[in-house]
């Protein structure tokens, strides 16, 4: 499956952008996804999952109560709806794919595929 990430840009400190990864090349609904991030000179970090049938959701502490993802599996696209966003989410922001189900949404080692990446930028 290829990804393609979009809708990264800069937005001051309280204010949302809502990212978006098109699926290509293999039925979607069969794949859960993830949202992960990479600030300057840190390691790639989970940020929310969901799974193939979308009826579970994960969330890294730091953006529980502000990020939410959702997935259209008609358009094939998964969401990152960030909203109340602070110059900490500065990152750029990838996301993965991985079929089916896994034991560990969180960990990269789990996802096969990945998108090239958005880049979002929170001023202060």
């Amino acid at each position: 499956v290829q990804l393609q990430a979009s809708g990264g840009g800069l937005v001051q400190a309280g204010g949302s952008l809502r990212l978006s990864c098109a699926a290509s090349g293999r039925t979607f609904s069969g794949y859960s996804m993830g949202w992960f991030r990479q600030a300057p000179g840190k390691e790639r970090e989970f940020v929310a999952a969901i799974s193939y049938s979308g009826r579970s959701t994960y969330y890294a502490d730091s953006v529980k109560g502000r990020f939410s993802i959702s997935r259209d599996n008609a358009k094939n696209t998964v969401y990152l709806q960030m909203n109340s966003l602070k110059p900490e989410d500065t990152a750029v922001y990838y996301c993965a794919a991985t079929f089916r189900g896994t034991n560990s949404y969180t960990e990269r080692s789990e996802y096969g595929y990945w998108g090239q990446g958005t880049q979002v930028t929170v001023s202060s």
